[in-house]
């Protein structure tokens, strides 16, 4: 990718045209539909909220995702919530899930779910917080297959209290960025050797909220504010999938970190028992239906755009089927380039989980 600036880096995604999707190629939306989803976004609680995901469904006129047939994608954190519902929509599209997750009934019971409604999948109990557990996990699904089509980075928790992984990493930090981290460098050969592969990053807008900083990045039981620690993590998660791309690109790797909106899931009813909007969070499968369209390919689809080609994308900060922008906020704006808050992230993490260093380019 090179040395570039955040307005220079985002200037390519600005001209996509990421409006009506028809059978998984992008085509522009109307001028109504822009000014509805710009609309919307200024809004904020209109663009996070089910009416954002409704509005731009009806007004972009979104089919469905392409087909995945023949395709293999792991979904972590799929035992439930949106990562459940990424892998369900997936089966139905035809692929081959790995559904990972910590709690073995739950797990098994999504990919039962996968099965019951003609799909195939895997259940794997895996931590993603864990090292050991991720690297057995790696190992047992090399054992099976020599090639991955697809990432869904859907694990996650946000914590009411200061918690330690059994690596003795805090618990935000080592399940949203170290464990993908590590995950995603055991499986990154296999990622390759298909030549069109895409890692997803199921981020969050409360990364909005927070400016990327390494030196603040892990917060310790002093004063320890979960909700924080939640949003820096989440951050530092579009950050990584950023450097994935840069790094990986050249080898056919896609790499897109998103945001669901506001989702009804157990992790929000625990995370943030105040935070009650009521009919206007979202249902899982609408908070998973980006992460479902970029995994199986919708935006690196070539296609013809009022008569001029446009090459296919595989990066960006994506919200329902569109790139963002990554500041709201003055003050969380980046004080050095991209890809130098990238390689400080890669040799950060590199240095506590043991695994990938900087010669990996």
């Amino acid at each position: 990718m090179g040395s570039v600036r955040e307005g220079q880096y985002k200037s390519p995604r600005a001209l996509l045209p990421t409006g009506t999707s028809r059978g998984g190629r992008a085509h522009p939306p109307t001028p109504l539909a822009r000014a509805l989803d710009a609309l919307l976004e200024a809004t904020v609680v209109g663009s996070f909220s089910r009416v954002g995901y409704l509005a731009r469904r009806a007004a972009e006129g979104w089919d469905d995702p392409p087909r995945a047939d023949g395709k293999v994608v792991v979904v972590t954190g799929a035992s439930s919530g949106i990562g459940g519902a990424v892998a369900l929509a997936l089966g139905r599209l035809g692929a081959e899930v790995w559904v990972l997750g910590r709690d073995a009934g739950r797990t098994e019971g999504v990919a039962e779910a996968v099965r019951s409604g003609g799909g195939r999948a895997e259940a794997s109990v895996v931590d993603v917080a864990d090292g050991s557990s991720a690297e057995a996990f790696a190992e047992r699904y090399r054992a099976v297959h020599d090639r991955l089509d697809g990432l869904v980075h859907c694990a996650g928790a946000l914590l009411g209290g200061y918690e330690v992984s059994g690596d003795g990493f805090e618990m935000t930090v080592a399940t949203h960025v170290l464990g993908p981290y590590r995950l995603t460098w055991h499986l990154a050969p296999l990622l390759e050797s298909t030549g069109a592969a895409a890692i997803v990053t199921v981020s969050s807008g409360g990364m909005y909220t927070e400016r990327f900083d390494i030196g603040r990045l892990e917060m310790g039981p002093e004063r320890y504010d979960g909700v924080r620690a939640y949003a820096r993590a989440k951050r530092a998660q579009v950050v990584l999938a950023h450097e994935w791309w840069r790094r990986w690109s050249s080898r056919g790797v896609a790499s897109y970190a998103m945001h669901p909106g506001w989702v009804d899931t157990p992790g929000l009813a625990s995370g943030l028992p105040f935070f009650r909007l009521g009919p206007l969070l979202r249902r899982p499968e609408e908070g998973a239906d980006t992460a479902v369209w970029l995994v199986t390919g919708a935006a690196r689809s070539l296609d013809l755009v009022e008569g001029a080609a446009l090459a296919p994308t595989g990066d960006g900060f994506w919200h329902d089927r569109h790139p963002r922008g990554e500041y709201y906020l003055p003050w969380t704006r980046p004080k050095v380039e991209l890809d130098v808050q990238g390689r400080k992230l890669w040799d950060w993490c590199a240095t506590r989980t043991g695994v990938g260093s900087d010669d990996d380019q």
